[in-house]
């Protein structure tokens, strides 16, 4: 995949703490076999109302936030069952981060293998953000994710720490067989000096096999 250092556009205020994945992805949305038609589900009961029409009141669906390509969410973002579909269909709705003062341990680990940019900040920062975003005239931000900062429309800068190994997968637009594969040299030269130091630990070595007497 090509390389990829930034995220900008329209934020979106979603303040809104532990929203699970069960609400961003409800499980009738779950019944197909691949991972395609999934953005008609995301945040499907906050959107919708029970007759399946827009909520005019609700972020996403305000003209304003058309477009939006970041969600400013509360804490604990993305905590309750493991569901992949969530980053899937958050994905497929055009969402490519999610900036919140923490998130769902697995939903965390499915974003980074999916390349959706997870931003952690302090609680302050965020809720100063989201009401940055609150007005639709100011609701531009940028993710520079080489420096580790988050560049609000007003001027106001947040820094924020990725460690190494997610920055490079969501850089280089690796999931987590292709970070073992881009080191598949280093560890053929492992092998190869374990194999000369340690050669009786080889399992591809002759095993004698036991016989047993079956009374």
């Amino acid at each position: 995949m090509s390389r990829r250092d930034t995220v900008a556009g329209i934020a979106a205020p979603l303040p809104i703490d532990n929203l699970d994945t069960d609400q961003i992805m409800p499980k009738q949305f779950l019944l197909g076999i691949d991972k395609s038609g999934l953005a008609r589900g995301v945040l499907y009961d906050l959107r919708m109302d029970g007759e399946g029409r827009p909520r005019p009141e609700f972020v996403l669906n305000r003209p304003q936030y058309q477009g939006a390509r970041i969600l400013v969410a509360g804490a604990n973002f993305g905590c309750g069952s493991s569901r992949e579909h969530a980053v899937w269909g958050l994905m497929q709705a055009g969402i490519e981060a999610v900036i919140a003062p923490s998130f769902g341990e697995i939903f965390y680990f499915n974003a980074q293998n999916n390349r959706l940019l997870l931003v952690t900040l302090d609680a302050a920062s965020v809720a100063a953000l989201a009401a940055t975003v609150g007005n639709p005239d100011c609701s531009n931000v940028a993710i520079d994710v080489q420096r580790q900062r988050v560049v609000a429309a007003d001027g106001a800068e947040y820094a924020f720490e990725l460690p190494p190994r997610q920055k490079r997968m969501f850089t280089e637009g690796l999931d987590m067989i292709g970070m073992t594969l881009a080191d598949a040299g280093a560890i053929a030269e492992f092998e190869r000096k374990h194999r000369a130091q340690s050669p009786w630990m080889q399992l591809d070595l002759p095993v004698q096999q036991a016989a047993f007497a079956v009374d």
